[in-house]
């Protein structure tokens, strides 16, 4: 590692110790002061490299707070930070019979990385006894999450599940959601009360979603809360039903993981692996664009698929989801369109084509650069043996965060940082890299 890495390397280590929250490490400080659950298991990862006694750790305080249905919650709220919306008052989790009784959390879920991130800190460890024991405790949450997901998200039994809410894409204001929150019509009566902080704490109001869009994200929210968080009840009239290419690539990866999870412990990994072929299947048979060669999210409520192209639809690639032709035209996509992987004008990979109708460099998910979907494409690319371009991705996380600081995301056109400061995910996915046994 050379001496301009190393000092990056004590920075990484740096801002986690600051998010540090004594059982969970905060997003970002001011903006993000609980504990999200994809960012946990982002986290994690880093945290695998060189302290996993603290990456065991923060995967402990979530899968503590799981409802007894499985449901792996998006927040898990820190009784110590008030001033946040949506709060625990506003989600009203307290109405499900399956919510925790003794941590607050919301009522959504997130990807499933955390499979995924539970053995790659097993691997890293070096007390096998400790980690032996880390998996036997988180299995069985693990089992239950994605029981969950299957049981209660995928009623057709199609091995694709749906997301309900844009929060639990992990991309809140992605252009993928613009038709269907078009869709929603709301009146002044149907408009939850709320104070938005997200506008007020970081300063960058025109890159956080509009007004228009947080109305309708406020209103889902009460939707769910109405209803008890019953999923059947949820499923007959809501307007935002949605089989997502990231959501579904993730859970392939983890069904996967925990497969061999399951092998480790002596269970049987049979069942896991059979629900990530199907779901893999699935991706490859309803979601493939054959005209663009990208995965597209599909609209359930509407019935149709959302031609809108984001980088987080390559996300299959890492998931190994493609055959190798349809790799290749992936990587070809990647390459030259607007994604501009081998355009050295601009910093890869932009969140949503550049060419898109709603294009913006600095829009919350409408066009930025974020190290977290780089840090998926780069392992997906090396898992095809597409090692340039995976070169490629591995160098640009590296200068973003060296030249433009520890940001929440940054501007594909001249790299400077965007969002909250010192953001965590930031910070441990670039230790991954640093720290990766192929350097």
């Amino acid at each position: 590692m050379s001496r301009e890495d190393s000092a990056l390397t004590q920075r990484a280590k740096m801002v986690l110790d600051f998010n540090w929250a004594g059982s969970y490490t905060q997003p970002g400080p001011r903006l993000y002061p609980h504990q999200w659950s994809w960012d946990s298991a982002f986290i994690a990862i880093g945290y695998a490299r060189y302290k996993p006694d603290r990456a065991m750790q923060e995967l402990r305080h979530l899968f503590e707070s799981q409802w007894t249905n499985g449901l792996l919650p998006q927040i898990v709220f820190n009784p110590q930070f008030g001033e946040y919306f949506p709060g625990p008052n506003f989600w009203h989790a307290e109405r499900s019979p399956y919510a925790s009784r003794h941590r607050k959390t919301s009522g959504v879920v997130q990807p499933p990385l955390h499979a995924t991130a539970t053995l790659r800190v097993y691997q890293c460890a070096e007390d096998d006894a400790q980690a032996q024991a880390f998996l036997k405790e988180a299995f069985p949450h693990l089992r239950a999450w994605h029981e969950y997901l299957y049981k209660e998200r995928d009623p057709e039994r199609e091995g694709l599940v749906y997301i309900r809410h844009p929060w639990e894409s992990g991309m809140d204001n992605s252009p993928m959601w613009d038709s269907i929150m078009e869709r929603i019509q709301l009146r002044p009566g149907e408009i939850p009360s709320y104070h938005r902080v997200d506008t007020l704490v970081e300063g960058h109001e025109e890159d956080r979603p509009a007004t228009a869009t947080y109305d309708r994200f406020a209103y889902l929210v009460q939707f769910f809360a109405e209803r008890d968080y019953d999923e059947a009840r949820i499923r007959e009239g809501c307007p935002f039903l949605v089989q997502d290419v990231l959501f579904n690539a993730l859970l392939c990866q983890a069904e996967r993981d925990l497969a061999e999870i399951a092998r480790i412990l002596g269970e049987d990994p049979a069942p896991h692996e059979a629900r990530a072929e199907q779901t893999a299947q699935a991706m490859n048979r309803k979601l493939w664009d054959e005209e663009h060669s990208i995965y597209l999210d599909f609209d359930l409520a509407a019935g149709w698929p959302l031609y809108v192209y984001v980088a987080p639809n390559f996300v299959p690639l890492y998931a190994g989801i493609p055959d190798e032709g349809r790799a290749l035209r992936m990587l070809d996509a990647l390459e030259n369109t607007g994604f501009s992987l081998k355009n050295k004008n601009i910093v890869p990979v932009p969140s949503y084509d550049p060419y898109g109708y709603g294009f913006s460099p600095t829009r919350y998910w409408r066009g930025p650069v974020w190290i977290n979907i780089n840090w998926l494409l780069m392992r997906g690319l090396e898992r095809y043996g597409f090692d340039e371009q995976a070169t490629r991705l591995r160098r640009s996380i590296v200068e973003l965060v060296e030249k433009g600081g520890f940001y929440e995301y940054f501007d594909p056109t001249n790299g400077k940082g965007r969002g909250s400061v010192f953001f965590s995910w930031t910070a441990a996915l670039l230790l991954d890299v640093l720290m990766d046994d192929k350097e």
